[in-house]
């Protein structure tokens, strides 16, 4: 297949996935399959919450969106722009996928059949469904996709590379195992803010979409605030006061409860505006429902700091205060060729 045909594919699933949304979904006439497929969606989508507790369909459909503005043609053209694509031995890649959010694997699946190569997927028993359908979309769009996808329940073999994503204990057996293949092996990362004190109400209530959005499951969620000596979080929990109904899901409250709950016991000092609680804590991981918060004194010092860090983050977000930061409210919005960890999948791909 050439490039463009590929693209070409990824396109018409995205314009499949534009169908798709929590308060308007409409079937097009032109979006290929749709007698096959467009039923079938509505119903996985429906039973995702039922094989994962904290896939509501809120949680669902805001990931399908996202991959359906993704997979344009002119986000694909501008993202393989920078490489050189062309007919090569394909070979077997492997990828163990995560599944703390919906379709958090896609990537990585799109960029092993774009750039020429077959993929053997493992799926996370948390996330079994969603890309195996889309996968059968694929495939009925492009039917030679067919002898370059499968997936597999038990013990991966024959494959030439691996891309694996897990925890950081995970990772160690990851990279024990996997240490005769060409391999990309991902860790645990977590999002941070960094505060002035002069954000206006709407970035602070932008700032509540990083850290809310999928529960706060995934690394692009913010889990901790840098703040200036001084700081007090009125103004914070003002302007998150809109995600307030986060407490009503039953999952994130019995994690708000029981998290609250060991924090007091432990005698922790703790900032509660009744669905999230604020611990001053050096780490940069919080448990659910909760985010850490540390005083800084100079920014420059915090810059070189979070540059020493940048291992166990996946994003900072500020109003152009750190270099390489995101704007508030973007952290689950990341470009094709915003890579996980910052390594580039493609060059890795290219040159396995």
């Amino acid at each position: 297949m050439t490039l463009e045909t590929k693209k070409s594919v990824f396109v018409e699933l995205g314009k499949f996935l534009s169908q798709f949304s929590e308060d308007n979904t409409i079937k097009k006439a032109d979006v290929l399959n749709n007698d096959l497929f467009f039923d079938a969606f509505i119903d996985l989508i429906k039973l995702s919450q039922s094989h994962n507790g904290w896939y509501t369909p809120e949680q669902v459909y805001f990931s399908i969106q996202s991959w359906a503005k993704a997979l344009s043609e002119e986000n694909l053209d501008q993202w393989l722009s920078a490489y050189t694509i062309d007919t090569r031995e394909s070979k077997k890649i492997a990828l163990i996928l995560a599944g703390n959010i919906p379709l958090v694997g896609f990537h990585d699946f799109l960029s092993v059949l774009i750039s020429g190569h077959n993929v053997l997927v493992k799926t996370s028993s948390n996330d079994q469904h969603l890309l195996p359908f889309l996968a059968k979309y694929i495939i009925a769009t492009e039917p030679r996709f067919a002898d370059k996808i499968n997936f597999v329940e038990g013990k991966l073999e024959n494959f030439d590379a691996v891309i694996a994503t897990g925890s950081n204990n995970t990772a160690r057996y990851f990279e024990y195992y996997f240490k005769d293949k060409p391999s990309i092996i991902r860790k645990s990362r977590n999002s941070v803010a960094v505060l002035s004190g002069k954000e206006t109400a709407a970035q602070l209530a932008a700032l509540g979409e990083d850290i809310f959005r999928y529960f706060g499951l995934g690394c692009r969620n913010v889990s901790k605030l840098f703040v200036p000596k001084g700081y007090t979080f009125d103004a914070f929990f003002e302007a998150i006061f809109e995600y307030q109904d986060v407490i009503h899901y039953e999952k994130y409250a019995n994690n708000y409860d029981y998290n609250k709950a060991v924090f007091l016991m432990s005698n922790f000092k703790l900032l509660d505006n009744g669905f999230l609680t604020l611990k001053e804590d050096k780490s940069p991981a919080s448990p659910i429902s909760s985010v850490f918060y540390e005083f800084y004194d100079d920014i420059n010092v915090l810059q070189k700091r979070l540059e020493k860090e940048a291992d166990q983050i996946q994003c900072i977000v500020s109003d152009n205060l750190m270099e390489n930061s995101i704007d508030f409210g973007q952290t689950q919005h990341p470009e094709l060729w915003n890579y996980a960890d910052n390594v580039d999948t493609i060059s890795f791909l290219l040159t396995t």
